[in-house]
């Protein structure tokens, strides 16, 4: 290639870079901290745990990620891992987990059934600042995932003055 070409070549490139837009910026956002996941975890589990059941507790991240798991005193071993894919699934599609229920029972072939960690099972809820998702929280081991949801909204709504 000469060098005619090298910076005919350069010059196409320094068009798109000038097509860049002006006011690209970063992103504005807010996170959910360890002291906020804290706090929506021991409620979540305490309230549980004070009606007679044994659950497990994951707080997840914008990203899914985890930011803290518990598991209860003689919660059964499945819970974490239960919590943590409903927690996953709730982040994941912006609902509580137990929406997922409803889809499949409308869809049972539905293309999100087959994803890992996804999971349709109720007892896990977004948590929101706004109407922005910045991360869940799943509970598993209550008998029935109402009695688990129902834990984890307490969480959440004790973190309420932190979610804002």
């Amino acid at each position: 290639m000469s060098n005619k070409g090298l910076f005919a070549g350069l010059g196409i490139v320094g068009l798109g870079l000038a097509a860049a837009p002006a006011d690209a910026q970063l992103l504005a956002r807010k996170d959910l901290s360890l002291a906020a996941a804290l706090t929506i975890a021991t409620t979540a589990a305490d309230l549980c745990k004070s009606q007679g059941y044994r659950v497990s507790v994951t707080v997840v991240g914008r990203n899914g990620e985890v930011i803290l798991q518990m598991r209860g005193d003689d919660a059964p071993p499945h819970t974490m891992e239960n919590s943590f894919r409903k927690a996953y699934s709730a982040r994941t599609f912006r609902v509580p987990s137990g929406e997922l229920v409803k889809r499949v029972k409308d869809n049972p072939t539905a293309p999100f059934v087959y994803l890992s960690n996804v999971v349709a099972a109720q007892g896990a809820l977004p948590v929101k600042v706004g109407d922005d998702v910045i991360g869940a929280v799943g509970v598993s081991g209550a008998p029935g995932g109402d009695k688990d949801e129902v834990c984890a909204k307490a969480g959440i709504d004790k973190a309420a003055d932190t979610l804002k």
